[in-house]
C-alpha cells in the first residue's frame, strides 16, 4: 500500500527523488482563472451557476441569516458544543499570547513607534463537501479575532440540499462570525477578493482547501492579502522506530489520508521491520475504518516510505519534504527537534499525534503544504495585521540625520528629497 523509497545510499538532493502530492497544475489553474473571471463579470449569477455545477446547489439567499447560526447551535449535541468551546478557548488564548508588546525605538533624536494595525475585514474559507469542518472555523476565525479584525466573513460550500452543516454554523456562532455565505471553491475566493452584489470584498483571505482553492488564493494575491504558504491537500510525515507501538504510527498516517484526494502520508524509518509492522497495522485498522475508501485511495497514490540510515538522515529527508505535519516518534525525539528546519508543525513523542494540533492544542491547523513550509508557517495573528511605523524627530535629530539624507538623495539624483531636509535645516535655530 505504501510506496517504498530506499534512500540509504543517497547523500543529498533528496528533493530530486521525492514525489510531491501535486504534479502539473496547469489544468486546474486554467479552470480557476475561468471561474475568477466569471465571478468578476457576473457576480452573484456566476456564483449560483457554479454552485449548481460543483456543489449541486445554489442557495438563495447566498448569505446565511444570522438567526440560523444560533438555531444551529441549539440543535448541536451539548457534548459537541462543550468541546467546541473548550477548543475555542485554547486556540484564542494561544493566539492572544502571541500579541507583541508595543515597541518604540529612539536613536539620535529620531523616534519610531511600531504599530500593529489589523485589517478591517477578513475572509475565512472553510472546506466542505466530504466532511464538515467546524474545527477550521475555529482555526481561521479565532486568530483573526485575536489580531483585532473588526469584520470576519466565512465562506463554506453548501451541502447538496443547499444548507451548511449545523456543527459548522455552531462553530461560527461560538466564534462570533459576522457574515456567513454558502459558497465554496474558487468562486468563494473570487467573491471575497473582488466582491459581488451580495458579498463585500475583504482585505485578507485565509483558510485551507483543495488545489482549486489554494490556486485561487494565489491568483488573487495582490488584490487581497494572502498568506505565503500553500494551504492545500493535507500532509503528514512520521519518523518512527521500534520504540513506538506501530498502531500509533499507522493511525497517524491514516489521519491525514482521511481528508481525501491529493494528500501525502510519509513514513520515515531506519529499518524494514518497523515499516513492515506499520503496514500490517494499517491493514488491520483500515478494515474497520469508516472512511475506508478515501483513506485507501490517498495511501495508494500518496502513501510513501523513506528507508534511511539513521535518525539524522531521517530529519534531512523530512526537511526536504517540508511537510505540513511532522511527527517524531523515536527514541530521543526531543533531541531531534533542533534539527528540524522545514515543517508546518512538529509533534514530539508517542503521546502527541497531529490530531491534537488539528483540534485543540492552540496553534492554527492551517499549515503550509506542498513544500511551502520552506518559507511559510502556520496561520497566525500576523497574517491579519500590517505594521505601521510612526516617525517623529526633534531638532537635534534633524541636525544629525538631515545632512546624511541630503547627501544620499543627491547621490541618487533626487534633489527634491535633499531639498526637503535642507530647507528645514536652514530654518532650524
Amino acid at each position: 500500500m505504501l510506496t517504498r523509497h530506499d534512500l540509504r545510499s543517497v547523500e543529498s538532493n533528496y528533493a530530486d527523488v521525492l514525489p510531491r502530492p501535486l504534479g502539473d497544475t496547469a489544468g486546474p489553474l486554467d479552470a480557476v482563472r475561468t471561474i475568477i473571471a466569471d465571478v468578476r463579470t457576473r457576480g452573484d449569477a456566476a456564483i449560483a451557476d457554479l454552485g449548481k455545477r460543483f456543489d449541486g446547489a445554489a442557495p438563495d439567499p447566498l448569505r446565511v441569516p444570522p438567526a440560523m447560526l444560533d438555531e444551529a447551535l441549539a440543535r448541536v449535541s451539548p457534548d459537541v458544543v462543550a468541546s467546541l468551546r473548550a477548543a475555542a478557548t485554547s486556540i484564542l488564548a494561544f493566539h492572544e499570547s502571541l500579541i507583541p508588546a508595543p515597541h518604540t525605538h529612539r536613536s539620535n533624536g529620531i523616534t519610531v513607534a511600531a504599530r500593529r494595525q489589523p485589517v478591517d475585514r477578513a475572509g475565512c474559507y472553510v472546506p466542505g463537501g466530504r466532511a464538515a469542518y467546524p474545527s477550521t472555523v475555529l482555526m481561521t476565525v479565532l486568530p483573526a479575532r485575536a489580531a483585532g479584525v473588526d469584520q470576519i466573513v466565512l465562506c463554506v460550500p453548501p451541502q447538496s440540499d443547499g444548507r451548511i452543516a449545523d456543527v459548522t454554523l455552531a462553530a461560527a456562532a461560538i466564534t462570533g462570525v459576522d457574515e456567513v455565505y454558502a459558497v465554496g471553491g474558487a468562486q468563494a475566493v473570487a467573491a471575497m477578493a473582488y466582491g459581488t452584489e451580495t458579498v463585500t470584498a475583504v482585505d485578507v483571505i485565509v483558510g485551507p482547501g483543495n488545489v482549486y482553492v489554494a490556486l485561487a488564493k494565489q491568483e488573487v494575491a495582490g488584490v487581497v492579502g494572502v498568506p505565503s504558504a500553500f494551504a492545500g491537500p493535507s500532509e503528514i510525515c512520521v519518523v518512527a522506530d521500534d520504540s513506538v507501538d506501530p498502531r500509533y504510527v499507522a493511525i497517524d498516517l491514516m489521519v491525514q489520508a482521511e481528508h481525501g484526494p491529493d494528500g501525502l502520508s510519509w513514513l520515515i524509518a531506519a529499518d524494514d521491520s518497523t515499516v513492515n509492522d506499520v503496514e500490517q497495522a494499517i491493514e488491520s485498522l483500515l478494515a474497520d475504518a469508516e472512511r475506508h475508501d478515501d483513506i485507501s485511495a490517498t495511501l495508494k497514490s500518496g502513501g510513501h516510505v523513506a528507508l534511511v540510515r539513521d535518525h539524522a538522515q531521517a530529519i534531512e529527508v523530512a526537511n526536504a519534504i517540508a511537510p505540513e505535519h511532522l511527527q517524531l516518534m523515536v527514541r530521543g525525539a526531543e533531541e531531534l527537534v533542533p534539527l528540524v528546519r522545514h515543517a508546518g508543525a512538529v509533534f514530539v513523542g508517542p503521546l502527541a499525534p497531529a490530531s491534537l494540533g488539528d483540534y485543540i492544542a492552540g496553534p492554527s491547523h492551517v499549515l503550509p503544504t506542498n513544500g511551502t513550509a520552506r518559507f511559510g508557517g502556520a496561520l497566525g495573528i500576523e497574517d491579519f495585521c500590517k505594521h505601521v511605523h510612526v516617525v517623529s524627530v526633534d531638532a537635534e535629530g534633524l541636525k544629525w540625520a538631515g545632512p546624511h539624507v541630503a547627501t544620499l538623495a543627491q547621490a541618487e539624483g533626487l534633489h527634491a528629497h535633499a531639498q526637503s531636509v535642507l530647507l528645514r535645516l536652514e530654518d532650524s535655530p
